[in-house]
C-alpha cells in the first residue's frame, strides 16, 4: 500500500497542490491547487459535468433524463439556513484534550482496548486508546507497543470500540490521540460547523450571514424558478458544482478532510412511490461513473447507511449508499467520496413553511395532481475526487528513474501528450512547437525541451502524461515520431501528420 506522505510530496514536487499561505506557515485545513493539480480537478470536474447535464444517463426506456446546471450564491439569505436546520442542528460534538489543547469530532475517534479490558463499553483496567478513525494501522500499533508494556501488542487482539459509546466517566482511563495522559479528554459539547460572516458596513448580528455549507440548498431555493422557466418535467435533475464551507475542527489527511471544499451535486426530483426505484438507479450509474475515470473496482466499496447514522432528512426514506474508496490513511477501511441520500420532501417542505411560497409540483397533464417531490442526492466532493485519482494512479515501478508513474485515465490526466524534440538546436525543436501549437487548438500537451530525454520521460511519468512523442534525426529525415506509452514504456513510430488523429483514437474514443 502507498503511503500518502508520498502522494503529498509528489503533489508539491510537481505542482499539484500546496498548502495555503505556505510562505506564511500555512493555514490549517486549507490548500491551493498548483498548474498541474487544477487541471487534474478540472477535468475531473468537466467529467462530472459532462456525464449529468450534458450528456445526462438514459432512463431504463432509453430517454436521455432531464438535468439541468445552476450556479447558486454562496452567501444566501440567513433564514434559508434556518429554515434547513442548518442554524439549530449543524453542529458536531467536540471532545477537548487538556493536556494537548487539541479538539476532535466526538464520532471521529476509536478506542483499542485490550481484551481483558473490555466489558459492555466500560474500562475497569488498563488503558484504552484513542485514535482518529483514519489512523494508519502502523501508527495504532507503534503508540500501544509504547505505552502498554504490561499488555499484550499484538493490535489484531485489540477491540476497537467508537468513542461515542463510551461513556463520560470512563475518559479517565482513555489516551488521547496527541498525548501520552490517560484521562485528559472533556466531556463532549456541541460546536456549529458554519462559517459566519457579515453583510454590509454594519457589523452587527443583524447583518449576519453565513458561508454556504453545502451546494444543495441553493438548488431547492431555485427548484420553482426552475420549473417555471425551463419546461422540465418529473422526474428532472439540477446540477451544481461550487465551493462550500465547513470550521471543520480537525482537517487531516491532506485534502480528504478541509474547511474549504468544492462539492458536485445533483437533486434528483421525483414523484414519492419513485424514489426506491431512482435510488438504486442512481447508485448504480454513480458507481459506473467512478470507474470510467480510473478508479478499480477493488478499490470501491458501496456502503448502506445504518439507520442510526442516517441524516435526519433521510430516516424515513430509502436511505443513504456511501460510496467508499481505499485511501492509504484508511486501510484496510474505506473513506467516503460520494453519498446517495434520499432526501425525502424534506427541503422543500422546510423552504415553503419558512418562506410562506408554495414549492408543488403541478402535474401539467391534470393540474389537479399536486405533490411536493422527492428527492434522491448523488453529492461527491470534487477535492476528494481529486485525492482518490491520484491514489489510483500512483503505481511504484522500481524500474523507472523516477521509481512510480501516474496511472491516469486519459480523460482526467493535466496533460495529454508531452512533446520532446530529442535536442534544443537545429530542427528539432522548430517542428516540436510546430507540432505542440497544432495539438494545443483541442487537447492540453506539454512541450518540454529542456534536460536529456530519460529526465524528461521521468518527468512525464511522474505527473501521468499518457504519451510522448519525440522529434528526432530520423523526423527530418522522413517526417516520423517516436511515440511512447508511458504504462508500458513501448515506443512506436508513426508519421507526423498522424499524431492528432492517434491522440483522438486513444483519447476521445475511450
Amino acid at each position: 500500500m502507498i503511503d500518502l506522505k508520498d502522494i503529498m510530496a509528489l503533489c508539491k514536487r510537481r505542482g499539484f497542490i500546496f498548502q495555503a499561505s505556505e510562505i506564511y506557515g500555512g493555514i490549517n485545513g486549507f490548500w491551493d491547487y498548483g498548474p498541474l493539480g487544477v487541471e487534474l480537478k478540472n477535468n475531473i470536474r468537466d467529467a462530472w459535468w459532462r456525464s449529468m447535464v450534458i450528456t445526462p444517463p438514459l432512463d431504463e426506456d432509453g430517454t436521455p433524463l432531464q438535468i439541468v446546471g445552476l450556479d447558486s450564491a454562496i452567501i444566501q439569505a440567513p433564514k434559508v439556513w434556518e429554515s434547513s436546520g442548518h442554524v439549530a442542528g449543524f453542529a458536531d460534538m467536540m471532545v477537548d484534550c487538556k493536556d494537548s489543547k487539541l479538539r476532535y469530532r466526538q464520532d471521529h475517534l476509536v478506542v483499542y482496548l485490550p481484551p481483558k479490558n473490555y466489558n459492555d463499553r466500560k474500562i475497569t483496567t488498563g488503558l484504552g486508546f484513542a485514535f482518529h478513525q483514519e489512523e494508519e494501522l502502523k501508527a495504532v500499533e507503534k503508540k500501544i507497543k509504547k505505552l502498554a508494556k504490561d499488555q499484550t501488542t499484538n493490535i489484531e487482539e485489540y477491540y476497537k470500540v467508537p468513542l461515542p459509546e463510551f461513556a463520560v466517566e470512563t475518559y479517565e482511563h482513555i489516551v488521547a490521540p496527541d498525548t501520552e495522559k490517560r484521562g485528559t479528554l472533556t466531556a463532549p459539547k456541541a460546536f456549529n460547523l458554519m462559517f459566519e460572516t457579515r453583510v454590509g458596513a454594519a457589523a452587527t448580528d443583524d447583518n449576519k450571514a453565513y458561508l454556504r455549507p453545502e451546494t444543495a440548498q441553493g438548488i431547492f431555493l431555485n427548484f420553482k424558478n426552475v420549473v417555471d422557466s425551463c419546461r422540465v418535467r418529473m422526474p428532472f435533475g439540477i446540477a451544481q458544482i461550487g465551493k462550500a464551507y465547513r470550521n471543520e475542527v480537525t482537517p487531516r489527511n491532506f485534502i480528504f478532510r478541509t474547511r474549504e471544499f468544492e462539492q458536485m451535486e445533483m437533486e434528483f426530483f421525483c414523484h414519492p412511490d419513485e424514489a426506491a426505484k431512482w435510488a438504486a438507479f442512481w447508485v448504480a450509474e454513480r458507481k459506473r461513473w467512478w470507474l470510467s475515470i480510473g478508479l478499480r473496482e477493488d478499490q470501491i466499496y458501496m456502503r448502506k447507511q445504518d439507520q442510526d447514522e442516517l441524516a435526519h432528512y433521510a430516516k424515513e426514506g430509502v436511505g443513504t449508499t456511501d460510496i467508499e474508496f481505499l485511501f492509504p490513511f484508511t486501510a484496510p477501511g474505506h473513506g467516503e467520496i460520494e453519498g446517495v441520500a434520499h432526501r425525502c420532501d424534506f427541503d422543500l417542505t422546510a423552504h415553503q413553511n419558512g418562506s410562506g411560497q408554495k414549492l408543488e409540483y403541478m402535474d401539467p397533464e391534470d393540474t389537479t395532481k399536486r405533490f411536493i417531490p422527492h428527492v434522491i442526492e448523488p453529492a461527491a466532493g470534487l477535492n476528494r475526487a481529486v485525492l482518490a485519482v491520484l491514489c489510483a494512479a500512483y503505481t511504484v515501478d522500481e524500474n523507472r528513474p523516477s521509481g512510480m508513474y501516474l496511472n491516469f485515465h486519459p480523460s482526467v490526466a493535466p496533460k495529454k501528450a508531452a512533446i520532446l524534440p530529442l535536442t534544443a538546436k537545429g530542427e528539432h525543436p522548430v517542428l516540436a512547437t510546430k507540432l505542440y501549437l497544432e495539438l494545443r487548438k483541442e487537447y492540453s500537451v506539454d512541450l518540454d525541451i529542456k534536460q536529456n530525454i530519460g529526465k524528461r520521460y521521468a518527468r512525464q511519468d511522474e505527473i501521468g502524461t499518457p504519451f510522448c512523442f519525440t522529434i528526432d534525426d530520423q523526423t527530418v529525415e522522413d517526417g516520423t515520431v517516436t511515440v511512447r506509452d508511458r504504462n508500458t514504456t513501448k515506443q512506436d513510430r508513426i508519421a507526423l501528420t498522424d499524431v492528432k488523429a492517434f491522440l483522438d483514437g486513444k483519447i476521445k474514443n475511450i
